[in-house]
């Protein structure tokens, strides 16, 4: 009866005590590893690929287990080797042994459940929540594998409440923190590299790629990710490929599936292609290269996740990978030290027997999957003849975090340990004091662990239970003897959780040999030109844009720039729409031609105006002067000499005072100048009614009335002037946009009612004097300069009449110009018609200029 009851399980949490050895005694599966201790670190360590045809239950279904490429064994011995290090460390569990309990799951789903049932039951029974004899307790679970694996593993573990440690690239944007609670990540989040891959082709400017993942949930997930990233960044998918895992006789891909997906790498304008690499997915990159290789020639850049980076080095020895040199992928950054070979010289051959035949191409008298060229392996081979190839798979940055996810584990069960023990307590008193301790307990601990690992990298996890760790960037280098390297070319840096930073060294990156060292373009479209914009059609892609120049007064500097920047107001755009030019300040200067012009032509009427005013000085007491008012005669040619004058202002650089002065004073001095000239006009007319006897008008004669109509005239238009000054005066002002290349600089009117009331109380003036002088044109010669006038006010009236439009009609200096010319025109016709026909006389005939020739020709028409 009693060997009967060995083979029942007691209920867990039952220990039967007595001397019976119930020690681990279920037959394991190849290539699982075992060592019993105090406490155990269970591991689903994916080694190998295999192929599980149908069984037919004639023998036993392991034995029909056919494994066809082994890979990552270093992440076993990561583990082994970390664990034999803490056992050493005498500061690190005292007095604890841990073991190891390691399963292969042969990157197959199905097998993980038999594992996690395996892991979680005891004695020879595999049945979970029994316990038979003493049992060493589980710690946590190391487990890697794509996001399947893990949700199977995490589902059973989670009942348990037993920690679980992911080491590989779980995607983490499908899940929640609170679905699994006890799940921690010993890699980065994803979205970091994702963001890394997008900072990377912005950098490069490759805007127009194709991207490959596989047809998994992980696959799917990262090419919506990765669409809404591009999309953000104006970078286009121009392809996008879901390669099937689609199997015959177990391992080869359907060709056509590969050929189909891949034509578009002809397109010379998609040089880049984005690959997304996980756990399943690598297995079809043999397929892929012998496929590739066959019809497409290498020349394209492939630019992976971390994934691709951990495991392409395992077709180093199967399969040339020359296809992708020049690659660019993202590993964990680490200063880890390699060694592996610490491990082997302390490890027994014969209890890793795989992974030494695969190290030295080996095998022992019972191998039974040897390849013809090897030989038997010796006692104790020579690790130093080992490839570096072999020794940099040894320690990559996968199984790197496979060890420090056993030191993470170590350090949290320490932490809860140091309260219940200390150095000198037995081994068997702690084992008591922490018999009750559960996997779960651990848990809390490992939220909160942060050490220093041997290599000094700092280890701990973020808020959501993720390793905090940044990447660097490696570009692939193959080399003629079928050798590969990996040659670190920048990093990327996790500044915040929505934020990266990238360092990139160009000269580092060795690119594929098609493109000569030449950094490589993918864009849909040839790049636009400083100077043009971008602009999409309707129902292109937005990488696919056509190029149009930018408009006047627009530039752009950098290239494919998506909009024109404008100029500021003070600066255009030149030829090329690339660069802003300061604008020229305009205005009417002395140093012109026009100016110079008009300068010399004031001067010119300045000085015939004094000529004529000495004249009339010198001959102040001839009847020709002393007839029609001579006062009213000097004060129309003083008042036309400061008319003349008063154009300067309108000359130079505007200033406030000049821009107060020029159209008040013009406008006194003018009006002076008309008042002057109906007031010799009407004393023309009243000189003759006065003649005849008992005329009413002799009353008016005399110099009181003339003084009066120029004392009006002039104060009428002061006062207008006041009015203007007090209520708006006029001021400098920049016209930016009514010339190109040019501001303007002018005065501003300030109030145009006040700018025109003056200009129109002149024209009334002037009116005025042309009618009265009209009118009295057929009067006596001698006497008689209404006709004179009449034609001098018609002069005047036309030139101010065509003043009026032709200065509305232009702008900047071509309107002061205007405006001087009318003063100009019209004090020469007042000086042409009104004062040259008597200078003629008094200087060339003066015989004329008599009282006698005067009263003849007085008597000629009386």
């Amino acid at each position: 009866m009693i060997p009967l009851l060995l083979h029942f399980c007691l209920p867990f949490g039952v220990v039967m005590e007595g001397n019976l050895d119930f020690s681990r005694i279920r037959q394991r599966r190849p290539y699982d590893y075992y060592r019993s201790g105090d406490y155990l670190i269970s591991g689903v360590i994916p080694t190998r690929t295999a192929m599980f045809p149908n069984h037919d239950f004639q023998y036993n279904p392991a034995e029909d287990l056919q494994p066809l490429m082994k890979r990552n064994y270093q992440h076993i011995l990561a583990i082994l080797f970390a664990i034999s290090e803490i056992n050493k460390n005498s500061e690190l569990l005292p007095n604890i042994t841990l073991g190891y309990n390691l399963y292969e799951n042969y990157f197959s789903k199905r097998v993980v459940y038999e594992a996690a049932i395996d892991m979680l039951s005891s004695g020879h029974s595999m049945v979970p929540n029994f316990k038979c004899g003493q049992e060493e307790k589980l710690l946590a679970v190391i487990q890697g594998g794509d996001f399947e694996t893990y949700f199977q593993m995490a589902t059973i573990l989670e009942i348990y409440k037993v920690p679980q440690l992911t080491y590989g690239f779980v995607n983490h944007i499908l899940h929640e923190k609170t679905q699994f609670p006890f799940s921690f990540w010993m890699s980065p989040k994803e979205i970091s590299q994702y963001m890394g891959i997008v900072k990377l082709l912005l950098h490069f400017k490759w805007m127009w790629i194709s991207i490959a993942v596989p047809k998994t949930d992980g696959g799917n997930q990262f090419l919506r990710t990765m669409e809404t990233l591009f999309s953000e960044s104006g970078i286009c998918i121009a392809f996008s490929h879901r390669i099937p895992l689609v199997f015959v006789d177990g391992f080869t891909l359907l060709d056509n599936e590969i050929l189909n997906l891949f034509e578009n790498l002809l397109e010379e304008k998609i040089n880049v292609v984005i690959y997304f690499g996980d756990s399943d997915s690598m297995i079809l990159l043999p397929v892929m290269l012998s496929i590739l290789e066959k019809h497409y020639p290498p020349g394209k850049v492939w630019v992976s996740t971390a994934l691709w980076g951990f495991t392409l080095s395992t077709f180093f020895s199967y399969w040339d990978i020359k296809y992708f040199h020049g690659a660019l992928s993202f590993i964990i950054q680490t200063d880890r030290r390699s060694k592996s070979q610490e491990l082997f010289l302390d490890e027994d051959k014969d209890t890793f027997e795989h992974v030494w035949s695969d190290m030295f191409d080996c095998y022992d008298s019972d191998h039974r999957f040897s390849r013809k060229t090897w030989k038997r392996c010796r006692e104790k081979e020579n690790l130093g003849v080992l490839s570096k190839a072999w020794l940099e798979k040894s320690m990559s940055a996968e199984s790197y975090n496979i060890y420090n996810a056993v030191y993470v584990v170590a350090h949290a069960f320490h932490a809860m340990m140091m309260p219940l023990s200390s150095k000198n307590m037995k081994k068997e008193k702690i084992l008591d004091l922490t018999a009750m301790t559960q996997s779960w307990q651990v848990h809390s601990f490992l939220r909160n662990v942060h050490f220093n690992s041997t290599t000094m990298d700092e280890v701990y996890f973020d808020n959501d239970g993720e390793l905090v760790a940044d990447y660097d960037l490696v570009n692939l280098i193959t080399f003629p003897n079928e050798s590969a390297r990996r040659v670190k070319v920048g990093k990327l840096q996790r500044e915040t959780s929505s934020n990266v930073k990238m360092i990139i060294d160009e000269e580092a990156i060795v690119w594929p040999n098609s493109f000569d060292q030449v950094t490589p373009r993918s864009v849909c479209n040839p790049s636009c030109q400083p100077g043009e914009r971008k602009m999409v059609p309707e129902g292109q892609p937005i990488c696919c844009y056509v190029c149009i120049p930018c408009l006047e007064g627009t530039i752009s500097v950098n290239p494919d720039a998506d909009q024109c920047q404008e100029c500021s107001e003070d600066q255009y755009s030149n030829k090329n729409r690339d660069q802003c030019i300061s604008k020229i300040i305009d205005f009417l200067s002395f140093g012109e031609v026009l100016g110079i012009v008009l300068v010399f032509f004031s001067l010119f009427l300045c000085v015939a105006t004094v000529l004529i005013l000495v004249i009339f000085l010198r001959h102040r007491n001839t009847p020709i002067v002393k007839a029609n008012n001579r006062n009213l005669t000097y004060i129309l040619l003083v008042s036309i000499l400061l008319a003349c004058l008063s154009s300067f202002l309108f000359i130079g650089q505007p200033e406030k005072v000049t821009c107060l002065l020029r159209q008040t004073t013009f406008s006194v001095i003018f009006s002076i100048a008309i008042s002057s000239v109906l007031a010799k006009t009407i004393t023309v007319i009243l000189v003759f009614m006065a003649t005849q006897p008992g005329h009413r008008m002799q009353k008016w004669m005399g110099q009181n009335l003339a003084n009066a109509i120029v004392f009006f005239g002039s104060i009428i238009q002061f006062g207008i002037c006041i009015v203007w000054m007090g209520t708006s005066p006029p001021y400098p002002e920049l016209v930016m946009n009514s010339h190109v290349r040019q501001i303007i600089l002018q005065c501003n009117e300030g109030s145009a009612i006040m700018f025109y009331s003056a200009l129109g109380f002149m024209g009334i003036l002037t009116t005025t004097s042309f009618i009265v002088a009209f009118l009295a044109r057929k009067l006596p010669g001698g006497f008689n300069e209404a006709k004179f006038i009449t034609f001098s006010m018609l002069i005047v009236c036309s030139v101010w009449i065509s003043f009026v439009p032709t200065y509305l009609s232009t702008k900047g200096k071509y309107m002061v110009a205007v405006q001087i010319f009318s003063i100009l025109a019209s004090n020469t016709g007042l000086l042409g018609f009104i004062f040259l026909p008597k200078c003629y006389i008094i200087v060339l005939k003066p015989h004329l200029n008599t009282k006698e020739q005067l009263m003849a020709k007085r008597n000629k028409f009386g």
